[in-house]
């Protein structure tokens, strides 16, 4: 079964606090699900699916949705693979629908490392419960040291260099400051990167992603009642989710798991790289962009440092437009889980509705990507495709 045309996004909110230590993590949930409803027009009553992931709080998913008071669903979700959840939610829910099983479902994430003091510069690996636990724990494995074997490899495998990296970040900061919610809102250069402390060789602090509090949520209907609201439609054209582990010890860390969900999005689709007017990629650090631009196939494995490079990714300037409300390295980052607010901008490109000064013009076909876990051992990917109709 197919879901290019079976659903569509109706609703979609991101929370503006960056740094909310009096809200609670729930609150957060609830406040964006409201936004969502009401952007959509529909009302709580009219929700009748929900997909959260391990950011909600609580044991399982019918604890938000008893907090949210929805009482009148027939379909709950709980995938998480970490920060492409979200993405994957939204194909989840296109499935759910075409099958009958609902016929408006919401998606929320929501968090605050920001308040309680969270990064990527804590131990990844702890539980005891973990199969890898007892492999992984003696090396001390963190986040930002897992990304930059992945980048480190890629400079010896390609000859891409830091001020390439950087290239990411100055595009970026070019996006973010139209963006008044933006965490960091100051256009960088490609030196103000290299002279920002390095934290992992060859990662820079200013190569990783911002560390915010927040959320956001989309709502997704069946097509009837999407044509049925005053708000602009956007379809579902094709999605694709995967996971890339460490496969017996023979992990190629030149590659990311969009390698393998990218391609089958494109095909449910019916469309090519070539054909995307704007990307929106996750982009928890830079070298988790660079990496994907080359698996998406808008550029040859190895040549992305030379596609991201001079301002390519630039609204306006560039061949590619991506990112244009700052993303996960100067926007927001909530809950440590960009893809909601991946999918929350292709929206907004779609509709119209970017700031004037990153909008793409007749924007019709956008992309979405999410990683979640880390790329440099075992991490989940999803791709969606999404078109103005």
């Amino acid at each position: 079964m197919t879901i290019k045309g079976k659903a569509y996004i109706v609703g979609a909110y991101e929370h503006p606090l960056r740094k909310a230590p009096n809200h609670s993590v729930a609150q957060l949930h609830a406040e964006v699900a409201k936004g969502a409803i009401e952007d959509a027009g529909l009302t709580r009553d009219d929700i009748d699916g929900y997909f959260c992931a391990g950011d909600a709080p609580g044991a399982n998913p019918w604890s938000m949705a008893n907090y949210l008071n929805l009482n009148r669903l027939r379909h709950l979700d709980s995938t998480d693979m970490g920060g492409c959840s979200y993405l994957i939610h939204v194909a989840h829910a296109a499935e759910a629908i075409a099958a009958g099983k609902c016929n408006v479902a919401l998606i929320t994430l929501a968090g605050r490392p920001n308040s309680e003091g969270l990064s990527g510069t804590q131990v990844r690996v702890r539980g005891v419960n973990l199969p890898d636990s007892p492999y992984e724990m003696p090396y001390g494995p963190v986040t930002v040291n897992l990304y930059a074997m992945a980048a480190m490899r890629h400079m010896y495998e390609f000859g891409t260099t830091s001020e390439q990296l950087a290239w990411i970040k100055v595009a970026a900061s070019h996006h973010a400051q139209h963006n008044p919610n933006a965490m960091l809102k100051k256009v960088v250069t490609v030196e103000d990167v290299l002279n920002s402390p390095m934290v992992s060789d060859p990662l820079h602090r200013l190569d990783s992603c911002v560390v915010s509090d927040g959320g956001g949520a989309i709502v997704v209907a069946r097509p009837e009642i999407a044509k049925s609201l005053s708000r602009p439609r956007v379809k579902i054209r094709g999605g694709a989710e995967t996971s890339k582990h460490q496969m017996g010890g023979k992990i190629d860390l030149s590659y990311t798991g969009i390698a393998w969900a990218g391609p089958r999005a494109f095909e449910e689709a019916g469309v090519t790289p070539a054909d995307i007017q704007y990307a929106s990629i996750y982009d928890s650090f830079t070298i988790t962009v660079l990496l994907q631009l080359e698996d998406l196939g808008f550029c040859r494995k190895g040549e992305g440092g030379r596609f991201v490079a001079d301002g390519n990714l630039i609204s306006g300037v560039g061949s590619l437009p991506f990112n244009t409300d700052g993303g996960g390295l100067c926007n927001n980052h909530p809950s440590n889980r960009g893809g909601m607010t991946k999918v929350i901008e292709a929206v907004r490109q779609l509709r119209g509705e970017a700031h004037p000064q990153v909008q793409v013009p007749n924007c019709g076909l956008a992309l979405a990507t999410g990683v979640g876990g880390a790329i440099g051992h075992r991490h989940g990917a999803a791709t969606l495709i999404l078109e103005r109709e």
